[in-house]
């Protein structure tokens, strides 16, 4: 993707439109803060107060959900403010690029396998410092088949393991790591393919002997299929690549993707045996072990960045039941993790510390705020009827500023599907967090 507003290279005028570009987007932005602070602040907030005068049973809610949202205004702006900071690590060169294993793990994914696979071997990498290795999980369909094939297509690249019953990602992933002889290892979702330069753009970052972690950008594969896959790829530039590459400000990256991420060997070994045999209110964890891994790099003292120059492509739910069960996995482990992470900020240095702690906070302070809100939702619209036309107008002003982070990667009318997004997420995903925090011990991969 184009840079952020920076040096031109290598001509002044070649890249004089992306950088006006860039600039006109970081200007709505400021507007669009500006007019958010001032429609909250001056038109609603002041209205919400009014209702709770004089009524103690509803002070508490309306107080909490007033504060939490000047609390999530300057989030936004500090994540703005990163994002706009950010610049990626210049990618290795071919010359110095590091020994580098990928590690696929596969089940019940048929024929896709085997274009992740080939991603990898038409990858910009040195052959001679690149080992694959593909880990079927006990599929049940003809995965393996493709496996083999691709391990005889290309004889001595690729190396086909097996596990005869499928025991979970964690365990494919970890049968990978035990075998991998590389400095870098890279896990890619055997759902996924890879851009050529992925790979020299991972390996950029462990130039920095403090970096023990790098994710890469995720993409949707089949965004062409349906509305859900449109809607998530603009989700995924405006929820993960705004969000990621603020975090990798300040060095922080919560979690490095399974899709694309890489580690540095020594670091993993140093965590593995822990990482496998993770437990989680007495259940054996098995899903969420991108999460995980990122979580027990930070514990050990390692950095995690972000590289936006290293892109995925990976396959979407089209249908509106698959996709609930992969936030639901998401959400779970989102939930055991951040309560490992609540441990483990204390251990960061003090200006990453300060920042995440805020991040965190209120983040996760939005879904007691958000449900005690909707109690008093109807108290609040009897009082002042009004008012509900404000909330939604203000839900679609927010959404819209949101698309923005996505026009400076795409200039593509795609970012409505975003606004849409903003609207069907609230209506018919706002159940799974609350479920998947009942449900928080279950198992298995959710995702086929």
């Amino acid at each position: 993707m184009p840079p952020a507003a920076g040096p031109c290279a290598p001509s002044e005028a070649a890249c004089h439109p992306e950088r006006l570009w860039n600039l006109t987007i970081y200007a709505l932005l400021t507007v669009g803060i500006a007019a958010i602070a001032y429609f909250q602040f001056h038109a609603i907030v002041p209205r919400v107060l009014a209702v709770a005068a004089g009524r103690n049973g509803v002070k508490f809610p309306i107080y909490a959900g007033v504060l939490w949202t000047a609390s999530g205004f300057l989030l936004i702006v500090l994540r703005t403010v990163l994002w706009i900071a950010y610049r990626p690590v210049s990618a290795a060169s071919r010359e110095q690029a590091p020994s580098l294993t990928v590690i696929i793990p596969a089940y019940n994914e048929g024929p896709m396998v085997l274009k992740s696979i080939e991603s990898v071997i038409h990858a910009d990498y040195p052959p001679d410092r690149l080992e694959i290795l593909v880990v079927d999980d006990g599929s049940r369909d003809d995965t393996w088949d493709h496996i083999l094939e691709a391990a005889r297509r290309y004889p001595g690249r690729v190396t086909a393991l097996r596990h005869e019953r499928n025991r979970g990602k964690r365990e494919a992933l970890a049968l990978g790591f035990s075998r991998a002889s590389g400095e870098i290892f890279v896990t890619i979702d055997s759902d996924s393919v890879i851009e050529p330069g992925a790979l020299l753009a991972l390996a950029g970052p462990f130039r920095d002997s403090r970096v023990g972690a790098v994710a890469g950008k995720v993409m949707v594969y089949n965004r062409a299929h349906g509305v859900i896959p449109r809607m998530l790829h603009v989700r995924f530039i405006v929820q993960f690549d705004m969000l990621r590459a603020g975090e990798s400000v300040y060095r922080n990256v919560y979690c490095c993707p399974g899709a694309l991420a890489a580690y540095r060997a020594e670091a993993v070994r140093r965590v593995l045996e822990r990482w496998r045999r993770q437990a989680f209110l007495g259940s054996r964890c098995t899903f969420g072990e991108d999460r995980a891994m990122t979580n027990f790099l930070l514990d050990e003292g390692y950095d995690a960045l972000y590289q936006r120059t290293a892109v995925v492509h990976t396959v979407m739910p089209q249908a509106y039941g698959k996709l609930c069960r992969m936030l639901l996995r998401w959400d779970r482990s989102y939930v055991r993790e951040e309560i490992r992470f609540a441990r483990i900020v204390w251990k960061r240095p003090w200006p990453t510390r300060a920042l995440a702690l805020f991040d965190r906070f209120i983040t996760n302070a939005a879904l007691p705020v958000s449900w005690s809100s909707l109690g008093v939702l109807p108290i609040v619209v009897v009082v002042d009827p009004e008012l509900i036309g404000l909330i939604l107008s203000v839900m679609g002003a927010l959404s819209v500023f949101q698309v923005l982070y996505y026009l400076r990667s795409e200039r593509s009318l795609d970012f409505l599907y975003g606004v849409l997004y903003a609207y069907f997420s609230s209506i018919a995903l706002i159940w799974i967090f609350p479920y998947a925090v009942a449900t928080v011990r279950a198992r298995g991969w959710l995702t086929r």
